[in-house]
């Protein structure tokens, strides 16, 4: 006998995409994209673009919204020899080094340099329990200024291209303030400052936090039960205007909303058990998923997520597991375009 699918393992998450559903690239204008409306608790699903997300919103409500900036992290270079060699900056690790993933990882060893210009060389300094590596950018360039020079947008691997120049600012929201992630979150990419001002305009209050994407959201879970799967951690900050925002539009009836996975993490992780959101930072190692309830936020605004991912959990244990899968299979007969330059859900 076939088990029903509940949610509770890995191969649950399975659905079948084509090729040419993966959108490659970022759609001609952020707000022309198409955005699949699935009611949270019930209702009929609604098919819409972007730009008609104000209609979804009443006055009162509170948008949050992830303002951590990409870095151009991965830096391709030559070792002295002339063979090529790829360093990805993951993160600070004190005294001006950086933690980094390299390849190929038995040539770019302790001790070896990678030349990625005239003014910036990598020198890898050791090696991490996890099979990354310690290294220095040995540059006379303020470090912000070599990897604007010299580095290259992180782009997903499934996109299955180098990053071109339109990467420059579309691999970024339009409020990205705060540089530290390797990863986009993506569902804030259909945002524009016109609509961001409608909203604003129609008595919507906007409230911004951080939290840095790592790599890890890009590895696949590799085990079949969901609860064994261990989750990687990430940086966030909650400010204290955010905190307040937050609460007043509890107190006044108004509903919270998040845009993307990344602040409903932030979210969760920083609500106390009576419902509060507390100001501050911290590492995350949060993993939600069914059966767990999400209760920091109303309202999600997100992407179309990858097979098996942590991201597509997140959003089942949002708004439902069957439903979830059920609008995905809706998305994927209708045309939608899928995963971080993709089209848009709104669960409301």
């Amino acid at each position: 006998m076939s088990r029903v699918r509940d949610g509770s393992r890995v191969s649950d998450y399975e659905y079948q995409l084509p090729d040419e559903r993966i959108a490659r690239y970022p759609a001609d204008r952020r707000d022309r994209s198409r955005m699949l409306i699935l009611p949270r608790q019930a209702g009929p699903i609604e098919h819409a673009h972007f730009h008609d997300v104000p209609r979804l919103f009443q006055a009162g409500d509170v948008l949050v919204l992830n303002e951590s900036r990409v870095r151009p992290v991965r830096l391709v270079g030559r070792k002295p020899t002339g063979a090529p060699g790829e360093v990805l900056l993951l993160g600070p690790a004190g005294d001006g080094r950086w933690e980094a993933l390299v390849r190929p990882g038995s040539k770019l060893k302790p001790g070896r340099v990678l030349e990625v210009g005239d003014q910036l060389a990598v020198r890898i300094e050791d090696s991490t329990p996890s099979g990354g590596r310690i290294v220095a950018l040995e540059t006379e360039l303020d470090t912000d200024e070599a990897l604007d020079r010299y580095g290259h947008v992180p782009l997903p691997p499934y996109l299955g291209r180098e990053d071109e120049p339109v990467d420059r600012e579309r691999y970024q929201t339009v409020y990205a303030r705060v540089p530290g992630s390797v990863a986009a979150p993506t569902a804030g990419f259909h945002f524009t400052h016109d609509l961001l001002r409608e909203l604003e305009q129609a008595g919507v209050e906007i409230a911004r936090l951080v939290l840095h994407v790592g790599v890890g959201t890009f590895r696949p879970v590799d085990v079949e039960d969901a609860a064994a799967h261990v989750m990687h951690r990430e940086y966030y900050d909650v400010p204290v205007a955010t905190a307040a925002a937050v609460a007043a539009a509890r107190d006044r009836g108004g509903r919270v909303w998040a845009v993307g996975t990344t602040v409903i993490r932030v979210l969760e992780s920083a609500t106390d058990p009576d419902g509060k959101l507390i100001a501050g930072s911290a590492w995350t190692e949060l993993f939600l998923r069914p059966p767990t309830p999400v209760r920091s936020a109303d309202c999600l605004i997100t992407n179309f997520h990858l097979p098996r991912s942590t991201l597509l959990m997140l959003v089942a244990a949002f708004a439902g597991f069957e439903r979830v899968m059920a609008a995905y299979q809706e998305a994927v007969a209708r045309g939608y375009r899928f995963y971080s330059y993709g089209d848009a859900m709104a669960i409301s």
